[in-house]
């Protein structure tokens, strides 16, 4: 990974030709700013995405899952049949 602050971000022509991540920070503040992922690893990143929010997904259906099944079904109700 290289590290890159914004005034490199004025040199576009040999900056956006890496092929490796680059972590940006504010070179004043020293600050995040974020990453820049090249074309190269497009693929990979769009798949660990992916599955980023895939996890985040099934953590909160658990939540769900876990917060109907602690609730009581009165009379008259139906039970959404989680356990």
């Amino acid at each position: 990974m290289i590290e890159a602050t914004l005034a490199d971000l004025r040199q576009s022509a040999t900056f956006f030709k890496t092929n490796q991540v680059v972590h940006i920070v504010n070179g004043r503040k020293k600050e995040d700013i974020g990453y820049f992922v090249p074309n190269i690893l497009k693929n990979k990143f769009e798949a660990f995405l992916i599955d980023l929010e895939k996890d985040e997904k099934r953590k909160l259906l658990k939540r769900v899952a876990s917060a109907s099944a602690k609730d009581v079904v009165g009379d008259g109700t139906v039970d959404d049949g989680i356990k």
